[in-house]
């Protein structure tokens, strides 16, 4: 299911469509743009695209918590 959600501290004001990735179906190694660290496979997260720039081409897999806490802190890996 997605949903739409404010963006990390630097994008606050763009929207991101959010979708949660269960353990079952995480099947790769991603790095998330919150903490720069891997995301190993058969972890839960949720993977965020811009809405008002870019699309589902732009997509990123954040932690959970990572994505939680993107208000209070900045991005360490740049979104490109």
């Amino acid at each position: 299911m997605e949903r739409r959600e404010r963006g990390p501290a630097a994008d606050g004001d763009l929207t991101y469509a959010v979708r949660t990735v269960s353990g079952s179906q995480a099947t790769k190694r991603y790095r998330c743009p919150g903490c720069d660290h891997e995301i190993e496979p058969g972890t839960p997260h949720v993977v965020v695209w811009p809405l008002d720039h870019g699309g589902p081409e732009e997509r990123r897999h954040w932690h959970r918590g990572c994505w939680t806490g993107r208000a209070t802190r900045s991005v360490t890996r740049r979104w490109s």
